[in-house]
């Protein structure tokens, strides 16, 4: 299918879904919203699709929001910024943190505002040594949207979330390693080779099971103790059902290669 803002590939079991508005540093317009989600959609329901990479064409990975798209007429009355967040930037968090299977996010360039919370929804975000992350809505007086109240202090903290979203400084990508807010930092000519080698391995493991661990670490960070023991509980009783965990045994019983099939 051809797209106008975005490339999406299938290869050896991974979608590739890249951003393609390099002149305007990758920002979201209502056409890259909805080419997107299309996508996602598609892929989520793809059993053949067994892991999803995210990456950008060009100098940028995101720039966020397309300003030029939400012109604010200082003549007029305020515009509604929640709608746009309800019809499109929610929707698209919940897309790739439900996604019943990895989503690597392979960040080269800036990252910014709604930009770098879509990077911190992945799985697993890898980062070119040149790429960057910034927390850009305080310098246009905004909230971090998109996630980023409830991503930036559950993977650093909440002082180090505090000056990210107040301060809006650019965080380079060996930092943001050290802060915990990405998984990896490779050499900028590395990057869509690792990306690619790691999605391309995940797509060969039990993505079932792949997908509740994921489940289970979302909701870690808004259960007690008690709440977590028992979706453990329910979730290993899923796990142990299925194909996956059958093939898995056999194989390390017969010495092996398990072959998985994601269910």
């Amino acid at each position: 299918m051809d797209y106008q803002t975005i490339i999406a590939e299938e290869k050896n079991a991974v979608g590739y879904l890249t951003f393609n508005r390099p002149k305007q540093l990758n920002s979201f317009n209502e056409t890259m919203h909805q080419e997107v989600s299309q996508t996602l959609k598609a892929w989520a329901k793809d059993s053949n699709i067994r892991a999803v990479v995210i990456s950008a064409e060009g100098r940028g990975f995101c720039a966020g929001q397309d300003l030029g798209d939400r012109v604010v007429d200082p003549n007029a009355d305020a515009p509604d910024l929640g709608l746009s967040i309800e019809k499109y930037y929610n929707p698209l968090i919940k897309l790739i943190t439900e996604m019943p299977k990895p989503v690597i996010c392979a960040v080269n360039g800036v990252a910014a505002g709604a930009g770098a919370n879509i990077a911190l929804a992945c799985d697993v975000v890898i980062a070119a040594q040149s790429a960057s992350f910034i927390q850009a809505f305080c310098r246009l007086g905004l909230v971090p949207d998109s996630g980023g109240t409830w991503f930036l202090p559950r993977l650093v903290g909440r002082a180090q979330a505090m000056g990210l979203a107040m301060l809006g400084d650019k965080i380079p990508a060996e930092k943001a390693v050290q802060l915990g807010m990405i998984w990896q930092c490779v050499a900028d000519e590395e990057l869509k080779i690792e990306a690619a080698k790691m999605a391309e391995h995940l797509a060969t493991q039990p993505t079932y099971g792949l997908s509740l661990i994921k489940k289970a670490i979302n909701a870690a960070a808004d259960n007690n103790l008690d709440e977590q023991l028992i979706l453990e509980r329910d979730l290993q009783r899923l796990a142990g059902r299925s194909s996956d965990y059958k093939e898995g045994v056999q194989a390390f019983m017969q010495k092996r290669t398990p072959e998985f099939r994601g269910c």
